[in-house]
């Protein structure tokens, strides 16, 4: 990313989720997973939100208002580098309204995440792309992101995972 990026866009903010934005927040997580074509898989609760953002704050959420309205949402947690001995942010969500995209607003959405970063003493900034989706990937290089190809994600879920957990030493 050569030059800088000079975002002009009046009326939008970005604000910490509170215990009142459960459904808002589940609400974006279901239109992003219209977006990826997955919508099926969303099985959060209000509940699960509720208890994985406020009551064991494992994770901490974003909301874009632009116009008062909000309009995108980011949800992300610490990771941490061994190799650097330092901890990071993990974006696992961020989703902007079709209706208000191309205004610069995921470019601020990412700008805040930064830094955040940074002002958290944070090392990096990370997140998950899916492989066929061109317009996000085109924007991350856009801001200067680069892609990871030496490491394929690997997931352990459902009975995978509990048998495994069963698995004790003799």
């Amino acid at each position: 990313m050569g030059e800088s990026i000079k975002i002009n866009l009046k009326d939008f903010k970005i604000r910490f989720v509170n215990e009142n934005d459960t459904d808002l927040i589940l609400d974006f997580i279901k239109k992003l997973a219209i977006y990826e074509k997955r919508p099926n898989q969303v099985i959060a609760t209000k509940a699960d939100i509720g208890e994985a953002l406020f009551k064991r704050k494992i994770a901490e959420a974003i909301i874009g208002e632009y116009e008062r309205k909000p309009v995108s949402f980011a949800i992300f947690l610490y990771n941490f580098s061994t190799f650097v001995g330092k901890p990071g942010i993990y974006i696992e969500d961020l989703y902007v309204n079709p209706g208000v995209r191309g205004k610069g607003i995921g470019t601020l959405m990412f700008a805040f995440l930064a830094k955040l970063t940074m002002d958290r003493k944070c090392e990096t900034l990370e997140w998950s792309v899916l492989n066929w989706n061109e317009p996000s990937i085109k924007f991350y290089k856009k801001i200067g992101a680069e892609s990871k190809n030496e490491w394929t994600i690997y997931r352990l879920s459902g009975h995978a995972l509990g048998e495994l957990a069963k698995v004790k030493p003799n």
